[in-house]
């Protein structure tokens, strides 16, 4: 008996397929007749309608139609950094007082106040945060309450570890002027 259960619910769904039947949910639509008939026209060709290689092409639109030249490049090299700041002079001490994010490629982004410009000093020195200087005209106090910086994360695809202790806020506020300054 299973075996006619089987053979008369096959014969039903050829029925469906051919668009000529309802379907379990009502009278056929428009749509299900347009699948039936995608369906029809991929098995008359040999293939089976959910085989592996079946891929349904959809229209082109958008940035997908301009020029080779003119669409941006969806493969860049990440930069991504998460950069901390916290009272001590040593990472495994101290505790991180604020965190933010700076994402630099494809656009700046993050929730680093400055993130524009903050991305504008680190691609001046190649993401090299040690190269950032300390600005000329800062008059910082002779004060010394350490200030711990960490920044971790990857910049144009290198991993990205850095750790400093400044003598005090404004003395890191006065290296990389916008990095910093969060």
């Amino acid at each position: 008996m299973r075996g006619v259960e089987v053979s008369f619910r096959r014969g039903l769904g050829r029925l469906r397929h051919a668009g000529s039947a309802p379907t379990e949910h009502g009278p056929a639509t428009e749509e299900t007749k347009r699948k039936d008939a995608h369906n029809a026209e991929h098995r008359a060709l040999g293939h089976h309608p959910r085989s592996h290689g079946h891929r349904r092409l959809r229209p082109l639109s958008g940035a997908a139609l301009a020029a080779p030249g003119d669409a941006p490049s969806a493969l860049y090299a990440p930069s991504a950094l998460v950069l901390t700041v916290g009272k001590g002079v040593s990472a495994t001490t101290a505790t991180p007082e604020r965190a933010v994010t700076l994402t630099c490629a494809p656009g700046p982004s993050g929730t680093h106040p400055a993130a524009g410009s903050a991305c504008a000093e680190l691609a001046a020195v190649g993401g090299d945060l040690s190269a950032l200087t300390r600005t000329e005209d800062a008059m910082c106090p002779m004060v010394y309450d350490p200030v711990l910086v960490t920044v971790d994360g990857v910049w144009q695809g290198k991993r990205v570890s850095y750790e400093r202790v400044f003598s005090n806020d404004c003395e890191m506020n006065a290296h990389g002027s916008s990095v910093f300054s969060f």
